[in-house]
C-alpha cells in the first residue's frame, strides 16, 4: 500500500476543521494536522499576504481523487491548493494505522 501526504490551505481555521472532520469521518484520511501559516502569493495581478490554515492529510494514494473531490466540494477558494506528495519512507506501524483508518 502506498501512502501520500495531501496539502491544502484554507482561509479560516473553522473551514479547515470542517474539511478535516469530514475527511476523517468518511475514512478518506487517517490523520490530518492543522497549522496556522502566513502565505505570500500573487492573485489577480496583486501581491497578497494572508493568514491561512494548512492541512497535512495522511491517506492512501488510491484515495487521492476522492479526497480532492471532497476538498473541492467543501472549500471556499476558487482555486484551492491540492497537492499530493508521495511518501517514500514510513514507519510500518504508522502505515498500519493509515490502512486501518481509511476505506
Amino acid at each position: 500500500m502506498n501512502c501520500v501526504l495531501i496539502q491544502t490551505t484554507c482561509s479560516s481555521k473553522n473551514e479547515a476543521k470542517n474539511i478535516a472532520k469530514v475527511l476523517v469521518e468518511e475514512k478518506l484520511a487517517a490523520c490530518i494536522q492543522l497549522m496556522e501559516i502566513e502565505s505570500t502569493y500573487s492573485w489577480d495581478y496583486k501581491l497578497c499576504c494572508d493568514n491561512e490554515t494548512l492541512l497535512n492529510i495522511k491517506t492512501k494514494k488510491e484515495l487521492f481523487s476522492k479526497v480532492k473531490s471532497k476538498i473541492l466540494e467543501l472549500h471556499s477558494y476558487d482555486v484551492p491548493e491540492i497537492i499530493e506528495l508521495d511518501i517514500s519512507n514510513i514507519n510500518e506501524d504508522y502505515l498500519k494505522f493509515i490502512k486501518e483508518n481509511t476505506i
